[in-house]
Protein backbone atom coordinates (compact mmCIF):
# COMPACT_ATOMS: atom_id res chain seq x y z
CA UNK A 1 0.00 0.00 0.00
CA UNK A 2 1.01 3.26 -1.14
CA UNK A 3 1.99 6.26 1.65
CA UNK A 4 -0.82 8.55 2.27
CA UNK A 5 0.06 12.50 3.48
CA UNK A 6 -1.61 12.96 6.33
CA UNK A 7 -4.32 15.87 7.01
CA UNK A 8 -3.84 17.20 10.00
CA UNK A 9 -6.19 19.54 11.41
CA UNK A 10 -6.53 21.69 14.34
CA UNK A 11 -8.73 20.13 16.62
CA UNK A 12 -8.12 22.18 19.97
CA UNK A 13 -10.66 23.89 21.23
CA UNK A 14 -13.15 22.79 18.89
CA UNK A 15 -16.68 21.10 20.10
CA UNK A 16 -17.13 17.46 18.77
CA UNK A 17 -20.40 18.30 17.51
CA UNK A 18 -19.32 21.01 14.81
CA UNK A 19 -17.37 17.72 13.44
CA UNK A 20 -19.98 15.53 13.67
CA UNK A 21 -22.02 18.33 12.02
CA UNK A 22 -19.67 18.65 9.06
CA UNK A 23 -19.53 14.33 8.90
CA UNK A 24 -23.21 14.32 8.22
CA UNK A 25 -23.29 17.22 5.97
CA UNK A 26 -20.18 15.95 3.51
CA UNK A 27 -22.02 12.52 3.60
CA UNK A 28 -25.00 14.44 2.25
CA UNK A 29 -23.44 16.86 -0.15
CA UNK A 30 -21.46 13.44 -1.64
CA UNK A 31 -25.05 11.67 -1.87
CA UNK A 32 -26.43 15.56 -3.76
CA UNK A 33 -23.22 14.85 -5.99
CA UNK A 34 -23.92 11.48 -6.84
CA UNK A 35 -27.94 11.06 -7.44
CA UNK A 36 -28.53 14.81 -8.57
CA UNK A 37 -24.54 15.26 -10.37
CA UNK A 38 -24.55 18.30 -8.77
CA UNK A 39 -20.00 19.63 -9.62
CA UNK A 40 -18.28 19.76 -6.48
CA UNK A 41 -17.72 23.58 -6.10
CA UNK A 42 -21.08 24.13 -6.64
CA UNK A 43 -22.39 22.16 -4.07
CA UNK A 44 -19.31 23.12 -1.59
CA UNK A 45 -20.68 26.56 -1.93
CA UNK A 46 -24.21 25.43 -1.28
CA UNK A 47 -23.82 23.99 2.10
CA UNK A 48 -21.00 25.97 3.22
CA UNK A 49 -23.58 29.47 2.45
CA UNK A 50 -26.91 27.63 3.41
CA UNK A 51 -26.46 24.76 5.50
CA UNK A 52 -23.67 24.65 7.86
CA UNK A 53 -24.47 27.75 10.02
CA UNK A 54 -26.33 27.17 13.40
CA UNK A 55 -29.91 26.63 12.71
CA UNK A 56 -32.22 28.83 14.17
CA UNK A 57 -35.05 27.17 17.61
CA UNK A 58 -33.91 24.59 19.46
CA UNK A 59 -32.41 21.91 17.47
CA UNK A 60 -30.31 19.29 17.83
CA UNK A 61 -28.10 19.81 15.16
CA UNK A 62 -24.82 22.37 15.51
CA UNK A 63 -23.19 24.66 13.27
CA UNK A 64 -20.70 21.99 11.40
CA UNK A 65 -17.16 22.25 11.35
CA UNK A 66 -16.75 24.14 7.49
CA UNK A 67 -12.82 23.40 7.20
CA UNK A 68 -13.40 19.67 8.07
CA UNK A 69 -17.02 19.88 5.84
CA UNK A 70 -14.84 21.01 3.14
CA UNK A 71 -11.68 18.49 3.95
CA UNK A 72 -13.87 15.75 3.15
CA UNK A 73 -15.97 16.35 0.61
CA UNK A 74 -13.20 17.88 -1.67
CA UNK A 75 -10.78 15.00 -0.33
CA UNK A 76 -13.26 12.16 -1.61
CA UNK A 77 -13.69 13.23 -4.75
CA UNK A 78 -10.41 13.76 -5.10
CA UNK A 79 -9.39 10.42 -3.68
CA UNK A 80 -12.47 8.42 -5.05
CA UNK A 81 -10.85 5.70 -7.16
CA UNK A 82 -7.96 4.88 -4.57
CA UNK A 83 -11.18 4.81 -1.53
CA UNK A 84 -13.24 2.73 -3.83
CA UNK A 85 -10.63 0.19 -4.10
CA UNK A 86 -10.17 0.01 -0.24
CA UNK A 87 -13.86 -0.40 0.77
CA UNK A 88 -14.38 -3.27 -2.19
CA UNK A 89 -11.56 -5.12 -0.91
CA UNK A 90 -12.89 -4.44 2.73
CA UNK A 91 -16.71 -5.51 1.61
CA UNK A 92 -18.12 -9.48 2.04
CA UNK A 93 -17.44 -11.18 -0.70
CA UNK A 94 -19.64 -11.13 -3.41
CA UNK A 95 -20.55 -6.93 -2.97
CA UNK A 96 -19.42 -4.07 -4.82
CA UNK A 97 -19.28 -0.48 -3.52
CA UNK A 98 -21.49 -0.03 -7.03
CA UNK A 99 -24.54 -2.61 -5.39
CA UNK A 100 -24.47 -0.50 -2.47
CA UNK A 101 -27.52 2.13 -1.41
CA UNK A 102 -26.09 5.60 -2.48
CA UNK A 103 -26.19 6.95 0.85
CA UNK A 104 -23.81 3.60 2.11
CA UNK A 105 -21.29 4.47 -0.25
CA UNK A 106 -20.86 8.17 0.53
CA UNK A 107 -20.97 7.19 4.39
CA UNK A 108 -18.00 4.14 3.68
CA UNK A 109 -16.09 6.99 1.30
CA UNK A 110 -15.78 9.70 3.80
CA UNK A 111 -15.03 6.98 6.59
CA UNK A 112 -12.12 5.67 4.50
CA UNK A 113 -10.98 9.00 4.10
CA UNK A 114 -10.74 9.94 7.33
CA UNK A 115 -9.18 7.07 8.17
CA UNK A 116 -6.43 7.85 5.62
CA UNK A 117 -6.09 11.58 6.08
CA UNK A 118 -7.03 12.56 9.34
CA UNK A 119 -4.78 10.85 11.18
CA UNK A 120 -5.47 13.28 14.79
CA UNK A 121 -8.81 11.65 14.81
CA UNK A 122 -8.92 8.27 16.78
CA UNK A 123 -9.97 5.16 14.81
CA UNK A 124 -12.83 4.20 17.35
CA UNK A 125 -14.15 7.56 16.76
CA UNK A 126 -13.99 7.84 13.13
CA UNK A 127 -15.57 4.13 12.89
CA UNK A 128 -18.46 5.18 15.90
CA UNK A 129 -19.42 8.81 14.14
CA UNK A 130 -20.17 7.10 10.74
CA UNK A 131 -21.78 4.28 12.56
CA UNK A 132 -24.39 6.97 13.95
CA UNK A 133 -24.66 8.42 10.70
CA UNK A 134 -25.45 5.36 8.74
CA UNK A 135 -28.15 4.86 12.01
CA UNK A 136 -29.82 8.15 10.87
CA UNK A 137 -30.67 7.15 7.61
CA UNK A 138 -30.90 2.98 7.86
CA UNK A 139 -32.97 0.64 10.42
CA UNK A 140 -31.46 -2.68 8.85
CA UNK A 141 -27.76 -3.93 8.85
CA UNK A 142 -26.12 -0.59 6.98
CA UNK A 143 -24.80 0.73 10.29
CA UNK A 144 -22.95 -3.03 10.65
CA UNK A 145 -21.28 -3.22 7.66
CA UNK A 146 -20.30 0.92 7.96
CA UNK A 147 -19.15 -0.97 11.73
CA UNK A 148 -17.51 -4.10 10.18
CA UNK A 149 -15.73 -2.21 6.76
CA UNK A 150 -14.53 0.73 8.72
CA UNK A 151 -12.81 -1.48 11.18
CA UNK A 152 -11.24 -3.67 9.15
CA UNK A 153 -9.77 -0.52 6.39
CA UNK A 154 -9.01 1.11 10.25
CA UNK A 155 -6.38 -1.72 11.08
CA UNK A 156 -5.28 -2.00 7.70
CA UNK A 157 -4.86 1.71 6.99
CA UNK A 158 -3.27 2.60 10.66
CA UNK A 159 -1.79 -0.82 11.07
CA UNK A 160 1.74 0.18 12.93
CA UNK A 161 1.66 3.55 12.51
CA UNK A 162 0.81 3.85 16.36
CA UNK A 163 -2.00 6.50 15.97
CA UNK A 164 -5.93 6.25 16.05
CA UNK A 165 -6.13 3.56 18.71
CA UNK A 166 -5.61 5.37 22.02
CA UNK A 167 -8.51 6.56 24.37
CA UNK A 168 -8.43 10.08 23.00
CA UNK A 169 -12.26 11.24 22.42
CA UNK A 170 -10.87 13.57 20.02
CA UNK A 171 -13.37 14.31 17.15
Amino acid sequence: MTSVPTQQTATRGLDPRARAAARLFAVQALYQMDIAATPLDEVVEEFVEHRLEEPEGDNEIFAADKVHFEDVVRGVVREQRELDVQVNSALAKGWSLARLDATLRAILRCGTYELRRCKDVPLKVVINEYVEIAHAFFEGDEPGVVNAVLDRLGRDIRAGSGIGHGSSEQA
